[in-house]
């Protein structure tokens, strides 16, 4: 189950709503991503940062992640909820659950689409420096450690 959304998420009502009565799951991994002030290219300090997408696009890509997840790991349920919009430090801004009857595959599927939301979920950044406001703001590129992370993913 996917949602991108302005609003922000109760990370323990979604773990009731996608566990829900189902007892042949037997672990659950939570991600939650947090804005931190430290989020700017060249770790320098941010103010705010606002996420944008294009729906359509955005949506289906998610779903492929989703979709592929369940292929790779025996998965009872995933939830992936990203937030788009202006946030600030120490807001959330995605959160994605993955259960499995096995702890081994709940954390790999869970590693793994966060590690591909970083790169190919489409989603641009723009950043708010705390040292001048007069600013616009800085589209941020993705970073090359992400790129690496994911890559791991597409060696078999």
């Amino acid at each position: 189950m996917i949602r991108v959304q302005h609003d922000d998420f109760d990370v323990a009502a979604e773990t009731r709503r996608l566990v829900g009565e189902n007892t042949s799951i037997g672990g659950v991994v939570t991600f939650v991503g947090l804005v931190r002030e430290g989020e700017g290219e060249g770790d320098q300090r941010i103010s705010a940062m606002t996420l944008e997408h294009h729906p359509s696009m955005t949506e289906k890509m998610l779903r492929r992640i989703e979709a592929e997840a369940h292929q790779r790991w025996p998965l009872d349920a995933s939830l992936i909820v990203h937030r788009v919009g202006r946030m600030v430090p120490g807001d959330r801004i995605v959160l994605v659950i993955t259960a499995s009857a096995h702890r081994q595959a709940a954390f790999k599927a869970c590693e793994f689409l966060i590690d591909w939301l970083k790169t190919k979920a489409p989603f641009w950044k723009l950043e708010e420096g705390v040292t001048d406001a007069s600013q616009e703001g800085k589209w941020v590129e993705s970073r090359e450690s992400d790129t690496e992370a994911a890559a791991r993913w597409s060696r078999g």
